[in-house]
């Protein structure tokens, strides 16, 4: 069985920027362990697939060693794919997701929006071992999905050196690194998943849907410039619309080709 694939840099205008994606389009899903092994094959972050539902399409996301619940770089990456190269005639897509409901990406001047859950951070315990793993102290640690490490400067994660090690022994799903931002940027931010075969996430949107809601409430300010502040980097403009997070980007098209799998 031959598979169309595509491998795109979401969160990005250029090439070698923000965080590449693999996509793979399905006329029906294959078995869990098919698509694990395609995801571990690619060795991406994330690794999308994607099967027709009437006008709309069915998506999940798979990391080289799990699934996961929610992915916005990758969710990125399929909608410039349908919007740009497979159906350029369309103004919007409707993803169905199992976890995450159904997710409406749209093209506004020439970026791509995606309407996204909110996930609030709350205040949690002091986790003396957090700081342990990221090398530094935070000024705050809440927790949604991720736990979330606030620091007084960009340049504080900037600098992290974390112990990947350590981070994936910690109860929780990732570790979201963050601090304010200067220079017209509201936020800066890191996302490591260690456990789940992501040490460093080059730009993560799903991390987005928790740290917009945080900075938007201590910044007084519902709409957000941010940067994730990894060694590819990527940019985000964000917004908070009640229990949604807006997060648009841009995307653009690396490689193209198709990969054989047995029936």
């Amino acid at each position: 069985m031959q598979i169309p694939l595509y491998q795109i840099d979401a969160f990005t205008d250029r090439l070698f920027a923000g965080n590449p994606a693999a996509v793979c389009l399905l006329d029906h899903w294959l078995a869990d362990a098919t698509l694990l092994s395609i995801a571990a094959e690619n060795n991406l972050s994330e690794t999308a697939f994607l099967v027709r539902q009437g006008e709309d399409y069915a998506l999940r996301w798979f990391t080289p060693t799990v699934e996961v619940d929610l992915c916005g770089h990758a969710t990125l990456a399929s909608a410039h794919l349908i919007l740009d190269r497979l159906e350029p005639g369309r103004g919007s897509v409707a993803f169905h997701t199992q976890k995450a409901g159904v997710l409406t990406v749209s093209r506004r001047d020439g970026w791509l929006s995606m309407d996204f859950p909110a996930r609030p951070p709350k205040p949690t315990l002091h986790l003396p071992q957090l700081a342990e793993a990221l090398g530094r102290e935070p000024f705050c640690v809440l927790k949604a999905r991720d736990l979330m490490a606030v620091f007084d400067s960009p340049e504080d994660v900037v600098q992290l050196t974390p112990d990947f090690a350590a981070i994936a022994a910690l109860d929780c799903w990732a570790v979201i690194a963050t601090a304010p931002g200067r220079d017209g940027i509201d936020f800066v931010s890191r996302f490591f998943a260690p456990g789940h075969g992501v040490p460093e996430d080059p730009v993560t949107g799903s991390a987005h849907c928790t740290l917009v809601p945080y900075w938007a409430k201590r910044l007084g300010k519902t709409d957000l410039l941010a940067r994730q502040v990894s060694a590819r980097g990527g940019t985000l403009h964000c917004q908070l619309a009640g229990d949604r997070v807006i997060l648009a980007g841009q995307a653009i098209l690396y490689l193209e080709g198709r990969i054989t799998v047995p029936d």
